[in-house]
């Protein structure tokens, strides 16, 4: 333990033994202690956690820290979530926070940087999200017994609720089918099977044709179709555990996947198109989420979420 005298801060030193047979020792300092108490306790948490295998070096910045984080979350987490943490890790996260040591990371930083985010014209939804992933962060810090404490649990604002989605009536989604009809044969087959079974749209478009058994009148939800940055298309589990199962078709739906698995083009080259996706691009790959969220006709009704069509299932004809 040693004093600076030209800055007034306190160091502390400890000799680390070789990890390799024929390696040498080094030394490890760490500076910028305002006190000989706080390098003694700083000092003392770091050899704690070189004893149980955690990295606790004082000096770590929240940035450090975040980015070893994410590095392990991606072998754990869905594509898409990875995505969405990595965003808000790289965007939001390390600009405002990533200089602060992981050790002095206080309730009152997230407090400012919430302050800050808000007067900015964020949003409340987005700014939660956030903070719940620095939460999620933190939180797997106190886990591995990094920090004593997540100061990002609770939240700073509470989690808003979800904005009132407008349901179509049952004669809105036969306008709506009926001007498909005509215009998108295709489309309209999509939406008849959103309305009829109630499945999300990432599990419509990620159907294959040997999960949709028209002799028993069912088919089954294995995957989701999911965009990565919007542009690498993923096969992932469904949303909810729940979500993988069988679900029985109506003759409406069971008429429309009828109708057109028998109208599927010849085998080519590439694949077997009885083995593919049912909604697929001529070149057998499945149609893309965001083109079909953006191809809902705004001039016919007000555009709603796909999803909001499967409360419409109680009352379809």
């Amino acid at each position: 333990m040693a004093s600076d005298p030209e800055h007034g801060t306190w160091t502390f030193a400890v000799e680390i033994p070789a990890t390799e047979p024929k390696g040498h020792n080094h030394t490890v300092r760490r500076g910028g202690f305002p006190t000989q108490d706080d390098a003694r306790t700083a000092l003392h948490r770091y050899l704690t956690g070189r004893s149980i295998g955690i990295r606790a070096d004082p000096n770590q910045t929240l940035e450090d820290y975040l980015a070893e984080w994410l590095a392990g979350k991606k072998l754990r987490l869905k594509p898409t979530t990875w995505v969405r943490y990595r965003d808000y890790t790289r965007n939001d996260l390390i600009p405002a926070l990533g200089s602060i040591r992981l050790d002095d990371l206080a309730y009152e930083h997230l407090l400012r940087f919430t302050q800050m985010q808000l007067d900015a014209g964020r949003g409340q939804q987005t700014v939660w999200h956030i903070l719940a992933t620095l939460s999620s962060a933190l939180g797997e810090a106190v886990r591995t017994h990094r920090l004593p404490i997540n100061v990002a649990r609770p939240t700073i604002i509470p989690r808003p609720a979800p904005a009132e989605r407008l349901i179509w009536t049952t004669a809105q989604a036969v306008r709506f089918l009926d001007h498909c009809r005509i215009n998108d044969p295709d489309f309209a087959d999509l939406i008849e099977v959103l309305i009829g079974t109630g499945l999300r749209k990432g599990e419509a478009l990620a159907l294959h044709w040997p999960d949709v058994h028209l002799d028993q009148n069912r088919l089954y939800t294995r995957w989701t179709l999911s965009a990565v940055d919007n542009n690498r298309l993923v096969m992932t589990a469904p949303k909810t555990r729940s979500s993988r199962d069988w679900v029985a078709l109506s003759p409406r739906v069971h008429r429309t996947l009828k109708q057109r698995h028998d109208t599927l083009p010849a085998m080519t080259d590439l694949t077997d198109r009885a083995d593919g996706f049912v909604f697929a691009r001529p070149d057998g790959r499945p149609w893309h989420p965001e083109w079909v969220l953006n191809h809902f006709p705004a001039s016919l009704i007000k555009p709603v979420s796909p999803v909001a069509l499967s409360t419409t299932c109680a009352t379809w004809p």
